[in-house]
């Protein structure tokens, strides 16, 4: 689509009851973000209140009918998802607005093919929209859902605002609190309740005064400069023939209150009550009878759903990048279907009704490595369109990557009703429990129990639901082929090495991720609009030339991207992360803040000094720069750019994530590096 055009929905699919938004961009860095929120207007052109206003820290809006799914990492770089429930979406909202704003005084130039793709319950994609003229801005309009004669329509805007999301936020009635920051924190993060003062009906906390009340952003957004958001609103880049809305007039700072605040549990274990360590706690889902993969895919699948249908956040965080809508939801497993002569028993089935509609998928579950069948998945496909239902759900140890499908199944182009087929890992199951638990909260007390129980069941090593832990058939091969020489360029093995090693990144992303609570991302070098096969390929011929696999994630957070490269013909892993040099001071008063910074780093840490132009700059261990740290400052007075900090580890042999394997060698050492290391580089230097 070009700027300015707009099409209805119903004339590009039957499938637009809910719908898929993506917002992508990408850098020649890999360090460019940018963050969504999404505003429900009403005739008036204005929010109504806070549940019409969904950004980072109220990522659910309008009822529960717009959700942000988070951002997930493409060929190019990375795109935010958001999925709209367009028959919940509450009558009053004539006009859905899709936006994303900068922070810390960065501009949308700085980043490459921005887009927005729009596409069906199927998944298939219908609308494609590249923004251009963007170069300036700090906040962007990609698009708006709109309503016209009870239609839903899409209109690509494209307009900029150089004021940023309070330039935005102001046109549309949300009332920016600029105030609010300068009052120090309450404990609980509640209000002093004054005399008669009742907090019990109170919304829940996103910046609001009380129901009727504009919606608020918070003063200042993660990362960005008080000064940018507390600004009025600046004119707009594109062309607008309203004039913008004066700036709020500034009110006293009140702490936001609420009545409901949602429950996370704490990572350290209350005292044991037991007279020993052999006792064994009670568990809501036992694992100790486990003894057959059938066994073990039984239980699983009975796990994961009935906890999906009691704990409304869960439920909706595993189907919404699905297509479903936000409602009632019922699981069931072990559903006999007809097929032919012989019927089919799909592991499970999850049903979610909404305003009287259904939408209904399939569930093939899969433990303990074993691979999706394709005959199984294509018997779950055909059933599935003949019955109306909307998709077939795999779930299982491996890790879908895009442009290569777990499994291939024949699409019958002649049907009208179009089924969708879509992939869960494990690891994704067990990181989104993380979050929910540990970091975001859930309704009430019961809900978080149930979740910690499914995580003690899926992390037990009896359940067989371990995420990717094989490196293929082809990882022996491959490792004696750089050994001996004989790998050469165009080896099928080699891409097979590549594909599991970029499956190996992505669930240590969503390891950690889950851990910490902050998006981490793999970082993807490639050039805008290249193949992900093509790429995958490159990387191959790169592993038979040079015997290495790299990788880059990004940590929300830290100063740079953690970098990982695996040296075959060594046997070493390495793990680092370069420093920009950028405070201020003569360059020996840098050296002696960083090695304070890496005070509880450990000793045998490198060191090496980043300096300008092509040549290297001197390195050294920690341990011998803490008495001597003007040893990597450059002797010909170089300038210094940064610092490459970096860990060396031994790799393990097999395959797998035994305790010699491969994969437990990468997991322990992201771990090492980021807790010993990258964890202190977050604080500023005292």
């Amino acid at each position: 689509m070009v700027k300015g055009a707009n099409v209805g929905l119903t004339t590009l699919s039957e499938d637009v009851g809910s719908v898929m938004v993506s917002l992508g961009w990408s850098s020649t860095t890999g360090e460019g973000d940018a963050d969504v929120s999404v505003l429900l207007l009403d005739g008036d052109g204005k929010v109504r209140s806070d549940v019409d206003f969904c950004f980072y820290n109220n990522p659910v809006a309008g009822n529960g009918s717009v959700q942000l799914l988070g951002k997930t990492p493409t060929a190019d770089g990375s795109e935010d998802r958001i999925s709209f429930d367009l028959d919940a979406v509450p009558q009053e909202i004539e006009k859905v607005v899709v936006a994303a704003s900068r922070y810390a005084g960065s501009r949308f130039g700085d980043l490459d093919d921005l887009r927005l793709t729009l596409a069906d319950s199927a998944g298939d994609g219908l609308v494609r929209f590249a923004v251009e003229g963007t170069d300036d801005v700090s906040a962007v309009i990609f698009g708006e859902l709109y309503r016209r004669s009870g239609e839903w329509k899409f209109r690509a805007v494209g307009q900029g605002y150089a004021s940023g999301l309070a330039g935005l936020a102001t046109d549309y009635g949300v009332d920016i609190d600029d105030d609010a920051e300068q009052e120090g924190p309450e404990p609980d993060g509640m209000e002093p309740e004054g005399p008669g003062q009742d907090t019990s009906e109170q919304p829940a906390a996103t910046g609001l005064d009380g129901p009727e009340s504009p919606a608020r952003v918070p003063a200042q957004p993660r990362g960005s400069d008080p000064a940018d958001l507390a600004a009025p609103a600046a004119p707009r880049a594109a062309a607008d023939p309203e004039p913008a809305d004066p700036a709020p007039v500034p009110k006293p700072a009140r702490r936001p209150r609420t009545a409901k605040k949602k429950v996370t549990l704490p990572r350290t274990a209350k005292k044991s009550l037991a007279d020993n360590d052999t006792w064994r706690t009670a568990r809501l889902f036992p694992v100790s009878a486990l003894k057959s993969d059938r066994e073990r895919e039984t239980r699983a699948t009975s796990v994961v759903l009935s906890v999906m249908a009691q704990v409304p956040e869960f439920g909706r965080r595993l189907t919404a990048g699905f297509g479903a809508p936000a409602g009632r939801m019922e699981t069931f497993t072990e559903v006999t279907l007809p097929h032919g002569e012989s019927p089919r028993r799909p592991d499970g089935v999850v049903r979610v009704e909404r305003a009287g509609k259904l939408w209904t998928a399939l569930v093939e579950t899969k433990t303990n490595g074993n691979a999706l069948k394709p005959d199984q998945v294509q018997a779950y496909m055909d059933i599935a369109a003949r019955r109306g239902y909307e998709a077939v759900i795999t779930l299982s140890n491996d890790v879908a990557l895009e442009g290569s499908p777990l499994v291939d199944v024949r699409i019958d182009r002649r049907r009208k009703h179009k089924v969708a087929l879509w992939h869960l890992s494990w690891a994704e199951v067990v990181h989104q429990a993380q979050m929910l638990i540990r970091h975001e909260g859930v309704g009430n007390a019961a809900h978080a129990w149930l979740l910690q129980e499914l995580l003690q069941y899926l992390q037990h090593e009896n359940s067989g639901c371990h995420g990717f832990q094989n490196m293929g058939a082809a990882w022996v091969p491959v490792r004696r082929g750089i050994d001996d020489e004989t790998l050469c360029r165009g080896d099928a093995r080699a891409l097979e090495v590549i594909e599991n090693w970029e499956r190996l990144v992505r669930q240590v992303c969503l390891r950690l991720g889950g851990e910490l609570g902050q998006k981490v991302l793999p970082v993807q070098r490639a050039r805008r609009g290249s193949d992900p096969g093509a790429r995958r390929a490159e990387l191959a011929d790169h592993l038979c030339e040079q015997g290495r696999l790299s990788a880059e994630i990004r940590i929300e957070g830290t100063p740079g991207v953690l970098a990982i490269t695996a040296d075959l013909r060594t046997g070493k892993l390495r793990t680092s992360i370069e420093v920009p040099a950028a405070e201020p001071g003569y360059p020996l008063s840098r050296v002696k803040r960083l090695v304070r910074r890496l005070s509880e780093a450990p000793a045998d840490l490198h060191i090496e000094t980043l300096v300008g132009g092509e040549g290297a700059g001197p390195r050294g261990t920690l341990e011998r720069l803490r008495p001597e740290p003007a040893d990597i400052l450059p002797k010909d007075g170089a300038l210094i750019t940064g610092f490459r900090l970096s860990l060396f580890k031994g790799m393990g042999n097999g395959r797998g994530s035994a305790e010699t394997g491969f994969i437990r060698s990468v997991d322990e050492a992201v771990d090492r590096f980021h807790a010993q290391v990258v964890a202190h580089l977050e604080a500023p230097a005292s």
